[in-house]
């Protein structure tokens, strides 16, 4: 079976990323987003770690992934996975969940699997208004399907506070590793700039984040990468300016977070911005 995808966004759900694919040898590394995932599994099965163990999302079922929450993805049998996908941004959530439950708070979902063939057909029907271009489906669709599903599976997102001295040490290596994306420290520069050992720093930024840092900052990167190539960077320009060593080097990594190559990212992301 071949493998196909398209990674896209419709003008009319701004901020809301879209996806349909095809999988059977794609691995996802482990990664973040900073919107929500709701997947929807329509053939196969997707295995993704998340939490500390592996779920599994069959047929009618959908993969829920709160944000900055590290995560993974790989075909849970042969003949892999089929799916769409929608990633609504947190204040779009909010809105929803403001308007349509008792939830207060930041809402995110509690269990990282959901089994809800509806829902499931609810997220279809959402990418195939965004493709046919009918603006009020799509979006009283998407609203409908968070609806549903914070219903079934909502609850209140944990604060997250820092208050231990291990977690104050790996928010401020985080900013370091943000400020210097592009020709970051080693490990053992980093724990003397902040006054500790490479092996503490470490355990705390695991703790933290859930990775460590020099995976984060893979993480990281492409985030940034995205936002570049939104804005219309060309590729090789942008893999030099987040810090891969050369536009190959950015399509691995890219495509093991996002899905797809960079290059096919971004032309869909123009026909949207020719659009408007």
């Amino acid at each position: 079976m071949n493998e196909r995808a398209r990674h896209w966004q419709y003008d009319e759900l701004p901020g809301v990323d879209l996806l349909r694919a095809r999988y059977v040898h794609k691995t996802f590394v482990r990664h973040t987003h900073e919107n929500f995932v709701i997947a929807a599994i329509a053939d196969g099965v997707e295995v993704f770690h998340h939490g500390g163990g592996d779920q599994y999302a069959g047929a009618g079922a959908l993969a829920l992934v709160n944000p900055d929450t590290p995560h993974t993805g790989r075909a849970g049998v042969p003949e892999g996975w089929r799916y769409g996908a929608v990633y609504p941004p947190v204040d779009v959530v909010q809105e929803i969940a403001a308007e349509t439950t008792s939830l207060r708070g930041t809402p995110g979902f509690v269990s990282p699997v959901v089994d809800d063939p509806y829902a499931v057909g609810l997220v279809h029907q959402v990418l195939r208004a965004a493709d046919e271009g009918n603006a009020l489906a799509a979006d009283t669709l998407l609203r409908v399907a968070v609806t549903r599903l914070l219903r079934l599976n909502g609850g209140p997102l944990p604060r997250r506070q820092v208050r231990t001295a291990g977690a104050r040490i790996a928010a401020r290596a985080r900013g370091v590793l943000e400020e210097r994306m592009a020709r970051p420290p080693t490990l053992e520069h980093l724990a003397a700039d902040l006054g500790t050992s490479p092996f503490a720093l470490l355990r705390a930024f695991r703790d933290a984040y859930g990775m460590p840092p020099h995976a984060w900052l893979t993480d990281a990167r492409v985030r940034r990468a995205r936002r570049l190539l939104d804005a219309g960077t060309a590729p090789s320009e942008v893999a030099l300016a987040v810090g891969f060593t050369d536009q190959p080097h950015l399509n691995r990594h890219f495509s093991r977070m996002v899905g797809v190559p960079p290059g096919a990212y971004q032309r869909e992301r123009k026909n949207v911005q020719d659009l408007r």
